[in-house]
């Protein structure tokens, strides 16, 4: 009896270890299970339904340009007024955050702005420059998973489910609708993108730089320790 109740707590140890490895080992198992398949675009997808993980939506709407602030004077005024004023400089900027590199602002500004000149010129509307700066909307889209256009309108409406067949038709009615965005509300599109970047990136400019505030120093005064 005395030699039982010496090992007995030996034998629960064991027991309990166990149960301790075949619970990590059926955890281990449902993981790999469940995440063990990826899209070619690097989403996961569930095991579940087989289908990908749902596309998030945009920050703000495609008129919320008064929205709110941010850091940096990146504020929702300021996105308006250059999508408004000068929109060359804010698709430059969107550019520049999205390539996360400084130096694009101006390979992409100054075609920008020969093209809306000419728009204005010839035909008395910016109708050039939004079939070069799309491209930039589509890239934000895909870059950040974000729904498109054409996939909120079929998820409001619930039709058009049968003229879509794989995800190549679906990305080319989204292509489809960011150049129809960007033609016919293009000041408006500029500054969506402009706050989804500004809110998601920061401005390569200022990626690594430190801030060296210099502190004068504090009046001194000369005494004479007289004898």
């Amino acid at each position: 009896m005395a030699n039982s109740d010496e090992y007995r707590p030996l034998l629960v140890n064991q027991v309990r270890n166990g149960h301790q490895k075949s619970a990590k080992k059926s955890m281990d198992d449902d993981w790999g299970q469940n995440f063990n398949e990826w899209t070619a675009d690097g989403m996961p997808v569930n095991s579940v339904v087989g289908e990908p993980v749902a596309r998030s939506h945009w920050d703000s709407s495609l008129f919320g340009c008064l929205g709110r602030n941010d850091d940096l004077c990146s504020s929702d005024v300021e996105v308006c007024l250059l999508g408004t004023l000068v929109p060359c400089v804010l698709y430059g900027s969107n550019v520049e955050r999205l390539g996360s590199e400084p130096g694009r602002f101006a390979n992409h500004c100054l075609p920008y702005s020969a093209l809306y000149l000419l728009g204005n010129s010839l035909f008395g509307w910016n109708c050039l420059a939004p079939w070069f700066s799309y491209s930039s909307r589509t890239q934000i889209r895909q870059r950040f998973n974000l729904e498109g256009s054409f996939e909120a309108f079929k998820r409001s409406c619930g039709c058009c489910e049968s003229l879509i067949e794989d995800e190549d038709q679906l990305e080319q009615c989204e292509s489809s609708c960011d150049l129809a965005t960007h033609l016919f509300c293009h000041a408006c599109s500029l500054c969506q993108e402009g706050r989804e970047l500004r809110r998601r990136m920061p401005h390569p400019g200022f990626n690594g730089r430190q801030v060296l505030v210099m502190i004068p120093p504090m009046e001194q005064t000369m005494g004479w320790d007289g004898p």
